[in-house]
């Protein structure tokens, strides 16, 4: 009877908690004080420890964090977590109210319009009322298991109210407040300070040169480790992705969700479900309006920008979507993004500074970029040192000079770039800028490609910062995803001579790390290095897209590598594709076949190809089994709007043996033609005598 009134109290407990805790961080509107809630918390954290029989993972009092976590393990999402199409402009908000109307057949379309936070993508699952999983966006199609870490976030509930859907799932922004991230970067200045004062004294002391060189080397060390953060969103998606959920709790993140997803939903659109959704427990944005008309998304738009400085968390923006849900399955999705969302994104903030030198980077591809040396200066939440200077061309337009008063912008609110000069500020001191004819660092001679706005180093075979940008490139989180190995460790083993390409990663073992600093027996290392190899053989299961994404061939981005791996499905044919063949892929032009072929065609490229292929890497994908051959050897193109998406479409088409191609020609059988499709594809088709049938004349040929 004891145990049961304990388990009754516990259970009372961690209901009141819950209750006002949503009270607090959802509906801003506490009815106890700060204090009565930590007694309350601490009586359940006191129970809990001496009835550890009443264990429950989705207790508050998971909210303080656990022990350390070893990794993240990757899932992939229920749906891609696609990223939006950006506009800058009314008329660009008219031309995709256009578009959309168009695509519908429809003469009236209701908008939803929200912020647009700047913080890091989360997608939440919850199965019968308790957070399942938590995922963070990765590469949009998979992403990692932060779930240890999110419970500690006090405004995502670990259990829900009300009447909510079995199986739901919650995509929302995890960001910081601007006030908290200023007072952690305040303490950190602060401990800086004392730091430096204590250096200071220390330093002043008759030392021995030994003594000296330690002291130094110690406060070097910590003073690193007390640099300001740069700016809230790295902040908040570099706090999401610690190993101990108990530094996460102590960060005070903060999360709003934006989109509901569910097989059965309350309403048919957008907003409704998402103000439902906060009876359930999620917190959402106070500004949500809707509007048909695009005279009114701009004056929310404008309204919003006018206010953005005195919101208490970083926003770059609006969101507008098709509030239909219906509207929106019917408009479907890119392979980027969804068709019925877009995004507006407000001006750049500017400020002015110093332009002390100019440096010179040298890309994979050997292209050379040249780097705006700034005099450090905060902008929008970041300290910026350096900004891109993309190409001559770009600072001769500028008539740049070293010593310059320049203004930079954060382009997308991310990348700093240099926009103009105050020539009014320009001094006699200012030095005129010759651009480099010599690679910084093989010293061979550039090149500018007719046609071409970039200088190029030529000398791939041995100009070691293309050589090492390959390896990064390849071991990034879009390609082979080897996070274990960073990039000071490649430039290590690239100038100890220990690799010399891509294909050598696969042939390291544990004595090829005892030579490179920090990774020696004294240094008790070895399970870095332990780590570095099985994490590169843990790469081998990568899919095949990865792979070719990874191999770095111009121009072939993710996307294009998805479709290439999807057409040809194993490297020996892509390797033998003719120049037709690539074209006819969706999104494959000109540039990017004649670029594969030439990536091919080269000795020293099938060499490292082969060898990744004995070391076991992917380089196939693997074949679904067929529901019938119907369609074998039959090529079609889809225009138009159809009730099944596109996706879904060509996903039919092939599982029957058929052939999707992007572009119609005398090789395509038939034009599946859908509501508002392309006129120059219509007649291009009647030119060449091809059939052009419905989505319904389609299904008629597979039953």
């Amino acid at each position: 009877m004891l145990n049961q009134n304990m388990k009754d109290k516990i259970n009372k407990l961690r209901i009141d908690l819950n209750h006002h805790n949503y009270l607090y961080y959802v509906l801003d509107k506490p009815i106890i004080t700060d204090f009565e809630f930590d007694s309350l918390m601490s009586q359940l954290i006191d129970l809990e420890a001496k009835y550890p029989e009443f264990s429950d993972a989705w207790s508050p009092t998971q909210r303080v964090g656990g022990g350390l976590l070893k990794g993240f393990k990757s899932f992939k999402h229920n749906s891609p977590m696609l990223s939006l199409d950006n506009t800058y402009s009314k008329s660009d908000l008219n031309a995709f109210d256009k578009r959309v109307k168009k695509n519908l057949n429809k003469e009236n379309i209701e908008y939803s319009c929200e912020l647009k936070y700047d913080g890091v993508a989360i997608s939440l699952i919850y199965k019968d009322g308790l957070l399942h999983k938590a995922l963070t966006r990765g590469d949009g199609l998979s992403g990692d298991d932060v779930t240890e870490n999110v419970k500690t976030i006090k405004s995502i509930p670990l259990r829900l109210f009300g009447s909510f859907p079995n199986l739901l799932e919650m995509r929302g922004e995890i960001f910081i407040s601007k006030k908290e991230f200023e007072t952690i970067n305040n303490k950190r200045a602060q401990k800086h300070l004392l730091l430096t004062k204590n250096y200071k004294t220390q330093i002043e002391k008759k030392l021995t040169n030994e003594e000296r060189i330690k002291i130094e080397k110690k406060y070097s060390s910590e003073s690193k480790k007390l640099e300001l953060y740069s700016n809230p969103r790295n902040f908040a998606s570099g706090t999401l992705k610690l190993l101990d959920s108990s530094k996460v709790a102590r960060r005070n993140l903060d999360c709003i969700f934006y989109l509901v997803i569910a097989e059965k939903l309350p309403f048919d659109n957008h907003i409704e479900n998402l103000i439902e959704s906060k009876k359930w427990g999620f917190k959402i944005s106070e500004h949500l309006t809707k509007t048909d008309c695009v005279d009114d998304l701009f004056s929310f738009i404008k309204n919003i920008e006018f206010i953005r400085d005195n919101m208490p968390f970083e926003i770059d923006g609006v969101v507008i979507k098709v509030n239909n849900l219906s509207y929106q399955t019917l408009l479907g999705n890119t392979s980027k993004s969804p068709r019925w969302a877009i995004s507006y994104k407000f001006k750049a903030l500017q400020t002015s500074t110093i332009l002390e030198s100019i440096k010179y980077q040298v890309g994979r591809t050997g292209s050379i970029t040249p780097v705006a040396c700034l005099k450090p200066i905060f902008l929008a939440g970041s300290l910026i040192r350096r900004a891109s200077l993309h190409n001559e061309d770009f600072v001769k337009k500028l008539d740049l000079k070293i010593g310059d008063t320049v203004f930079i912008e954060k382009g997308g609110d991310v990348i700093p770039k240099v926009v103009s000069v105050d020539l009014e500020k320009r001094s006699s001191f200012s030095k005129s800028i010759l651009f480099v004819k010599k690679c910084p660092s093989c010293s061979s001679d550039l090149v500018r490609p007719l046609g071409e706005v970039n200088y190029y180093c030529l000398n791939t075979d041995f100009c070691l910062p293309q050589k090492i940008n390959k390896v990064e490139h390849f071991i990034s989180r879009d390609a082979m995803n080897i996070n274990t190995l960073g990039i000071k460790t490649v430039e290590l083993l690239f100038s100890n001579k220990i690799i010399n390409n891509i294909a050598d990663l696969y042939v390291l073992d544990i004595n090829h790390f005892q030579s490179l600093k920090g990774f020696g027996f004294d240094s008790n290392s070895s399970k870095k290095a332990q780590n570095i190899i099985d994490g590169i053989q843990a790469s081998k299961k990568q899919p095949f897209e990865r792979v070719l994404y990874g191999l770095g061939i111009r121009y072939v981005g993710k996307t294009v590598a998805k479709k290439l791996t999807h057409q040809f499905k194993n490297l020996k044919y892509l390797m033998n594709a003719s120049l037709d063949e690539l074209l006819e892929v969706d999104e494959i032009g000109n540039k990017i076949a004649t670029s594969l072929l030439d990536f091919f065609s080269k000795t020293k490229n099938s060499l490292i190809l082969n060898r990744l292929v004995s070391y076991g890497l992917n380089f196939s994908v693997q074949i679904e089994d067929k529901k019938s051959n119907k369609l074998d050897g039959l090529r079609f193109v889809i225009s138009g709007t159809f009730s099944h998406s596109r996706d879904d479409l060509k996903k039919i088409i092939e599982s029957h043996g058929g052939k999707n191609v992007n572009a119609i020609s005398k090789k395509t059988n038939y034009l599946i033609a859908g509501d508002n499709f392309g006129l120059k594809k219509q007649q291009l088709a009647l030119s060449f005598n091809i059939p052009i049938i419905s989505e319904s004349d389609f299904f008629k040929m597979i039953k």
